[in-house]
């Protein structure tokens, strides 16, 4: 079988994706980032060369490491920012919670002394499954599903459930002792370093990388390694960096050196 010109084979991919994505009017980020590469030949031959010479002759392998590529660019420099930033608004988010479902079960905790003290009474709701039927009036699945086996629970006396401010109490310390995480290996390899920079997006494209080495059939051979050299202009290529601003192969073997570091 002959072997594809890597060159042709590579840009030919990228072209169909631009297309593709074009066609269905998605992912612009990815076609930018397609884009780049294709503007960028001269740089990208030896990465191209290097893929098929490591992965060929499994053309898909080929394609999937380079949808990887691709799809980095959700995780450029800018992306982690924000990822960044949403996490600091999420640990102020539930300490906030915190807070003020503290204070909620003081003032619910006094309403209810001055309801048995004060000689009033508001009419304000006093058990639990109360707040949870009204809360469910316009879920169709609640109505039809949870609400009557719920209800059969009310044979139990008062004394049985919660009270309201107990409910809020829990909800209090479960906002105060949440522990934030990502929720996929990218996002935690692209937002685990104190300082941010470009090693986020080397490390959040080695573990687009990694997930792909999982499943059935594996996608990315187990022991495939991309050069240092070759990674530094993938980086360099897909965010469009220039000399003065891009990374070298030293970079990029500190990146991977560091990592194997953290995960022991």
């Amino acid at each position: 079988m002959t072997t594809p010109d890597p060159v042709q084979f590579c840009e030919a991919f990228l072209r169909s994706e631009i297309a593709y994505n074009t066609e269905n009017n998605i992912l612009p980020s990815e076609n930018a980032v397609a884009e780049r590469l294709l503007a960028r030949r001269l740089e990208m031959k030896p990465v191209y060369a290097e893929l098929q010479k490591r992965l060929a002759p499994d053309e898909r392998a080929i394609r999937v490491f380079l949808g990887v590529i691709l799809s980095a660019t959700f995780w450029d420099p800018e992306a982690i920012a924000e990822a960044r930033a949403g996490r600091a608004r999420l640990e102020e988010v539930n300490a906030e919670i915190a807070e003020k479902a503290s204070a909620l079960v003081s003032l619910l905790q006094e309403r209810e002394e001055l309801h048995n003290e004060s000689g009033f009474w508001s009419n304000t709701e006093y058990h639990p499954l109360n707040l949870i039927d009204r809360a469910g009036e316009d879920i169709y699945l609640y109505k039809s599903y949870v609400r009557e086996p719920l209800s059969a629970t009310r044979t139990y006396d008062l004394k049985y459930w919660p009270r309201i401010a107990d409910c809020i109490a829990v909800l209090a310390r479960d906002a105060e002792e949440a522990e934030i995480e990502a929720s996929d290996e990218i996002t935690e390899a692209a937002t685990s370093a104190t300082r941010r920079g470009l090693a986020d997006y080397a490390k959040a494209i080695f573990a687009g990388i990694e997930t792909r080495r999982e499943g059935l059939p594996i996608l990315i051979p187990l022991d495939f390694t991309l050069s240092d050299a070759s990674f530094a202009t993938l980086v360099n290529c897909s965010l469009d960096l220039g000399p003065d601003d891009g990374v070298g192969a030293e970079f990029v073997k500190g990146v991977r050196q560091r990592e194997r570091n953290r995960k022991g």
